[in-house]
C-alpha cells in the first residue's frame, strides 16, 4: 500500500491545521518584511526588491515548514496533506476508474473505494458533510453494491499505486 488511512479526531485535526496555518502566515509576515527591510537598507527600495523580500520570506517559511513536519504534534496535519495528495492522484483517473467499475474490475473498485472512503474522511476531519453531492453519494453507493456482488470487502485499508498504475490518466 502507498497510502493507509488512519484514523484520527476531526477536533484535534481541525485545531492543529488552525495552529499551523495561523503560525505559518505569522511566519510569512514576519520574513516577508525582515527580508524586505535588510534588503531596502542595502539596495534601497523598489517593488521589485520588495517582492524579492517576501519570495524570500515564503521560502524561510516553507524551510521551516519543512524541518518540522516530521515533528510528532505535526501528525495530523501530515496525514491530512497525505490524504489530499492521494485523493488528488486518483481525481485524474477517475474517467478510467468508472469505466473499470463498469467493467467489474475489482482494482478499479478497490480504488473507487478508496477514493470515497478518503473524500468521506477529509469531510469529517475538515467539519464539512458530503450530503449535497447527489452524484458522488450515487457512485458510492454504486461502488458499494459492486464490491459486495463481488463478495469483496465495503472497505478498503488505503491507496495501492500498482492498482491505480493499472489505469491511463484522464
Amino acid at each position: 500500500m502507498s497510502f493507509l488511512l488512519e484514523s484520527h479526531d476531526p477536533d484535534t485535526y481541525r485545531r492543529t491545521s488552525r495552529r499551523v496555518a495561523l503560525a505559518m502566515a505569522g511566519q510569512l509576515i514576519v520574513f516577508g518584511l525582515v527580508f524586505t527591510q535588510l534588503i531596502s537598507s542595502a539596495f534601497g527600495s523598489s517593488f521589485w526588491l520588495n517582492a524579492l523580500g517576501v519570495l524570500l520570506g515564503l521560502v524561510a517559511t516553507s524551510l521551516v515548514v519543512m524541518a518540522l513536519r516530521d515533528r510528532p504534534w505535526m501528525g495530523p496535519v501530515r496525514y491530512g496533506w497525505q490524504l489530499k495528495q492521494a485523493l488528488s492522484r486518483v481525481s485524474g483517473y477517475l474517467p478510467a476508474l468508472r469505466r473499470g467499475m463498469e467493467e467489474g474490475d475489482e482494482r478499479a473498485l478497490a480504488v473507487l473505494a478508496f477514493y470515497h472512503q478518503g473524500m468521506a474522511q477529509l469531510a469529517d476531519l475538515e467539519g464539512r458533510t458530503l450530503d449535497d453531492d447527489a452524484e458522488l453519494l450515487a457512485e458510492r453507493q454504486r461502488v458499494r453494491l459492486a464490491r459486495q456482488a463481488q463478495g469483496l470487502p465495503e472497505r478498503v485499508d488505503g491507496l495501492d499505486d500498482a492498482d491505480l498504475a493499472a489505469f491511463k490518466r484522464g
